[in-house]
């Protein structure tokens, strides 16, 4: 088990990139294994989640020739997946297990889904409830409310269902399902989610209709779908998230990151920073595969306290973690509400972001859905020995809050980095060594 020991530093300068956005290069394999032909998945996430998908689907008979930056997916249309010969090992991906949950569920041979300790104890029920009311056998742990899930492909039924969440995974989960139902499947979310997979749909030319967050897909298409040829992954904002933070709260810091998803379901973290007082000027606008492209650029500023409510949690889902770190050098309160969900991630993000901060001399409360975090108005955090609780997102955000600590912050289980940001340390380096300041 590693760990990383953090010393202050700074300014970040320089230009970089990121890994490919993590939840559409989920989606890009899945559907381009099920297209009829071959795709070429450029700039995809080479983290431990998505190589895990591509092992599921190499274990399901596709053929995925893979690359430093490219993946090239034989697909062998709809029906095309084989019986795998052992359980699927999904490691860390709540999306990979939940996604495949929905898309197993109708095809015409048995599976098992399993994944790392964490994975076993996430809730899988908000999946496997309304994919067993298409039809769909699914056992698992606790009558299916955690992993392992055995699933046992059926002929699945079309239904309408109100999902009581906002939540893209079962969303996604459904609409895989649905291919594979007979008749039409309406999905209504309380708040719009994250939309990359009716992107892909269309991207794929897979027909559906959305009207606002009601969504219906008429299931089994007569010929399936085709490959296009090429589907270029443009960068993970999310992971973006933790150098956009850094920069604006490392004094002089001027950082530029290059070809940026800026999906406006995935841009909470943007909306948030710029009412922090955040300077983010977004550059280069395109579009990339279906999906919204920019370049960002972000210099450091001073920020202050916001109140961040249920309807934003959506759309800062991932980033809530950097996002504490943002507040916690902040001047003034900032206030979090509506974030029960960040209770079944990776770890229990509002406990392990409160614990954590506060080894870090920062004064902060801890509620059911959220947390209450007093700013300290850009003065130094304390040196600390940090615990990332196994989870990604908890690692990189203390190692920028480092950056502007008044002593060595040392983090405990960083191999948890791999999951969706392999080289997050080098790029951290990088910008540091152009800065030509201490390491």
């Amino acid at each position: 088990m590693s760990s990383l020991t953090i010393n202050p530093a700074g300014p970040l300068i320089g230009t970089i990139s990121v890994p490919g956005d993590k939840s559409i290069t989920h989606r890009a394999i899945m559907l381009s294994a099920l297209a009829n032909g071959e795709t070429t998945i450029t700039g995809y996430c080479p983290g431990e989640d998505c190589l895990n998908t591509v092992r599921a689907f190499r274990a399901m008979g596709i053929r995925i020739d893979a690359t430093p930056t490219n993946l090239r997916v034989y697909g062998k249309g709809q029906w095309g997946l084989t019986e795998p010969d052992g359980p699927i090992d999904c490691g860390n991906s709540g999306t990979g297990i939940r996604l495949l949950a929905g898309l197993l569920a109708g095809q015409d041979f048995f599976t098992v889904l399993t994944g790392d300790e964490s994975i076993r104890r996430r809730p899988m029920g908000r999946v496997v409830k309304p994919v067993r009311a298409m039809g769909a056998a699914i056992t698992g742990r606790k009558g299916g409310e955690f992993a392992p899930l055995a699933v046992t492909g059926s002929r699945l039924q079309g239904i309408t269902y109100a999902s009581p969440v906002a939540s893209a995974q079962v969303k996604s989960a459904l609409l895989l399902a649905a291919l594979y139902a007979e008749g039409l499947t309406r999905i209504t979310e309380p708040r719009l989610s994250r939309d990359h997979t009716e992107r892909m749909f269309k991207f794929f030319g897979i027909p559906f209709r959305q009207e606002g967050s009601i969504i219906e897909l008429e299931g089994r298409p007569s010929v399936g779908w085709n490959s296009q040829g090429e589907l270029a992954i443009p960068g993970d904002l999310s992971s973006a998230a933790f150098f956009l933070v850094g920069a604006s709260i490392v004094p002089d810091s001027d950082v530029t990151i290059v070809n940026l998803g800026i999906n406006p379901t995935r841009t909470g973290v943007l909306d948030v920073l710029s009412e922090m007082g955040a300077r983010v000027r977004i550059l280069n606008t395109r579009e990339q595969a279906g999906e919204p492209v920019a370049d960002l650029r972000v210099c450091a500023s001073r920020l202050h306290g916001v109140r961040i409510g249920g309807d934003r949690i959506p759309q800062t889902i991932d980033e809530f973690p950097i996002l504490c770190i943002a507040a916690a050098m902040a001047e003034g309160e900032t206030v979090i509400t509506g974030a029960e969900e960040l209770r079944v991630k990776e770890s229990d993000r509002i406990a392990t972001m409160a614990a954590e901060l506060r080894k870090m001399g920062v004064s902060i409360a801890e509620t059911s859905d959220g947390l209450i975090i007093q700013g300290t108005a850009g003065r130094a955090l304390h040196g600390a020995s940090c615990a990332s609780y196994g989870d990604h997102r908890v690692a990189m955000s203390l190692a920028i809050a480092g950056l502007v600590a008044d002593g060595p912050v040392h983090i405990e289980n960083t191999d948890c980095m791999e999951t969706s940001f392999p080289d997050f340390n080098a790029k951290r380096l990088e910008l540091l060594t152009r800065s030509g300041r201490g390491l």
